[in-house]
């Protein structure tokens, strides 16, 4: 799958990128090149750094990506906009949001400063994930190879005359820029699969599947944690008991979101020896790319596995 040269430019691309139409901004219709920044590249702007790594290097030398959340002590589902980042989007030709209520403030934004030919990519969209889905698809390996093509086939439309060059840009994020975080997912998923583990919150529930581990802890507690709502009473005695009666092998959290629910948990799975590994919601560091954190927090991952297996 991800060695395909195909793009999709199907009905799905047309729902994710939406060619915002106006009479204020610059001027030029969504098929032809759109107008350039002072740096002479497309100008580019990912509401968050997961994606907005991605974004760049796919475009390589030819656009100008930023990315708006970088801090990793930001909590994206908090986050409030300031003026610099509302002048960021309103000069941006393709804006990358994740949705599925993760960033609504980027569309606050963005309608706020209409501009003709920009094309938004909404990745919840793009997916086809209705309302309450978890909006955490960056760390769904599958998800992660659909918008590669959805930015990919934007590059495209937005400046024709490097479609072979941002082909080619795909080719080797595809094959050399995520190799070693294919190959750590083939090799945990053959040495572990069925482990049972437990995880904080919802971030971790799609990479989880992908790895083909048992995933204990209730969606239900692993969804409030992520989302800031009060964990119910049961599912609390129950998280503790896994981990007090030893019937998960690692416990998994996002260290950027410690709660004391989280905590609690944090202390009980090393009361019991239980190896404890972390994700985080966004690069960290902030320096990273998307591939090199990854990579990271899969071979902690697989460290504490074999801890935990004596392997």
């Amino acid at each position: 799958m991800f060695g395909s040269l195909l793009l999709r430019r199907s009905a799905p691309l047309a729902l994710a990128l939406v060619a915002v139409a106006s009479g204020c901004g610059r001027s030029g219709s969504p098929g032809a090149p759109a107008a350039r920044g002072g740096g002479g590249g497309l100008v580019v702007v990912a509401a968050e750094n997961f994606w907005g790594s991605i974004a760049a290097q796919l475009g390589g030398g030819r656009p100008s990506v930023s990315s708006i959340i970088v801090n990793p002590d930001t909590d994206p589902h908090a986050y409030e906009p300031n003026a610099r980042d509302a002048r960021a989007l309103a000069g941006a030709q393709l804006v990358i949001v994740n949705g599925l209520g993760y960033d609504a403030w980027a569309d606050r934004l963005l309608a706020a400063s209409p501009l003709s030919g920009r094309l938004v990519l909404n990745v919840g969209r793009a997916l086809e994930l209705g309302a309450g889905a978890n909006p955490h698809q960056w760390y769904s390996p599958a998800h992660v190879q659909q918008i590669v093509d959805r930015i990919s086939a934007a590059y495209e439309r937005l400046d024709p005359a490097d479609t072979s060059y941002f082909a080619q840009r795909r080719v080797t994020f595809l094959t050399a820029g995520l190799a070693r975080y294919q190959a750590l997912r083939r090799e945990i998923r053959a040495e572990f699969a069925g482990a049972p583990v437990g995880y904080s919150e919802s971030i971790f529930q799609p990479l989880g599947e992908d790895l083909g581990l048992r995933l204990m802890t209730p969606y239900s507690f692993a969804k409030a944690i992520a989302e800031g709502t009060d964990v119910t009473a049961q599912d609390k005695r129950l998280v503790d008991a896994q981990v007090s009666q030893r019937q998960i092998k690692v416990w998994i959290y996002n260290s950027q979101n410690v709660t004391p629910d989280v905590q609690r948990v944090n202390a009980l799975a090393r009361a019991h020896n239980i190896p404890i590994a972390t994700v985080t919601e966004t690069l960290a560091p902030a320096s990273a790319s998307f591939e090199q954190w990854q990579v990271a927090q899969l071979e902690a991952l697989r460290a504490a596995l074999r801890r935990a297996t004596g392997r």
